[in-house]
């Protein structure tokens, strides 16, 4: 997958900016709150529906400005196929455009454009809450497991978030026995399939995030992925799960068992757990997990997604720089990286880099 034109319009900093990269390689630098994160965060808002650094009323729509746009123009596959899509976004409501038709739901947009983003906050990918690895997990099962390929998990996805929801509001109006049991059969056949989904899709992960930890983290000897379901499943089916905790959850007022609280668990053989790791060594086994999830992606779909790296340099030393620069590299995949200055690194390696900097809302082509 290869962006060939990104433009952004009344977002946070830049009125009207545009940015041609180039496959490989392609290096932002500025001084610190230049606006070179941004260029990165508009393409993962196009790409995922959602900005990685909070919400759209939060200061990414330019001040005094009625909405922002993004658009993008890229290849994809061996035959190249163009596409282009925009994005225009209030801040309340939003219109998209693929290949030039109206978009209906955004996840049309999430799965034409794949783009995995790596940025200061991801090393909660591994110390973090249980949100982030389960939204890792659904992300990647989202553009494997698509409905065009003959997969269902989207539809199954949708099924369980609305049991979900119905089974809440019912628990907190405490409404007749007879409701929840319809919702929880729901709830339970639309959450059992989902999980056995996630469970095939970590064993499919393993052999990449080996490949991986060997080429990021060495030192951490080997990484073992496994899946906290959201109940005892070996145990209990779904079904009799929720039974069992519904007088609990009638007192709570929510559902304290199933898919929605699942986690996804990564053991280092030769490291402490997530807690015990240095804040370097969790943003590496972060990135091996992201790159795992790249690489799969690229053997289903015959080409790797868009790879984005802010601040590399930022808590890695320069041998890490080296091990992630070269990993990046040898995937042949586009990669964006923001820094304050081009790494040390990356001229030592003598890799064919596109420059640009970013300064006084402005970017310009650099070297």
């Amino acid at each position: 997958m290869l962006i060939r034109r990104l433009q952004l319009q009344s977002f946070r900093r830049f009125a009207d900016v545009e940015l041609r990269p180039q496959p490989g390689f392609n290096l932002i630098t500025g001084d610190n709150g230049s606006g070179k994160t941004s260029l990165l965060e508009a393409l993962h808002l196009l790409a995922h529906g959602r900005s990685f650094r909070g919400r759209v009323r939060d200061g990414l729509i330019r001040h005094d400005d009625p909405a922002l746009s993004v658009y993008a123009e890229w290849s994809a596959g061996a035959t190249k196929t163009q596409h282009r899509a925009g994005l225009r976004h209030s801040g309340g409501n939003w219109e998209a455009r693929l290949d030039g038709a109206s978009v209906a739901h955004l996840g049309e947009l999430c799965e034409a454009l794949a783009v995995v983003s790596f940025e200061p906050g991801s090393h909660a990918l591994i110390d973090g809450p249980s949100e982030g690895r389960r939204r890792y997990l659904d992300w990647g099962l989202f553009h494997v497991e698509r409905a065009d390929r003959g997969g269902d998990f989207l539809l199954q996805w949708r099924r369980h978030a609305r049991a979900l929801k119905q089974r809440n509001a019912l628990l907190r109006q405490r409404r007749a026995v007879s409701q929840l049991d319809a919702w929880e059969h729901e709830l339970a056949q639309a959450g059992e399939a989902l999980t056995t989904q996630r469970e095939a899709h970590v064993a499919r992960l393993q052999p990449h995030l080996d490949a991986m930890i060997e080429a990021l983290l060495p030192a951490a000897g080997a990484g073992q992925l496994g899946l906290n379901p959201g109940w005892k499943r070996q145990e209990v089916s779904l079904v009799d799960a929720l039974l069992l905790a519904r007088d609990r959850d009638l007192v709570q007022g929510h559902t304290s068992v199933g898919p929605h609280r699942a986690d996804l668990r990564l053991q280092l053989r030769d490291l402490p757990g997530r807690d015990g790791l240095s804040r370097g060594q969790a943003k590496l086994a972060a990135l091996a997990l992201l790159l795992a999830q790249a690489s799969y992606l690229a053997m289903q779909d015959g080409h790797w997604p868009v790879l984005q790296l802010d601040d590399l340099a930022s808590e890695l030393d320069r041998h890490h720089q080296r091990r992630v620069l070269q990993a990046l590299h040898a995937s042949g995949a586009q990669v964006f990286v923001t820094g304050t200055e081009a790494p040390l690194v990356l001229r030592e390696l003598d890799l064919p880099v596109a420059m640009f900097h970013v300064e006084h809302g402005a970017v310009t082509p650099a070297g």
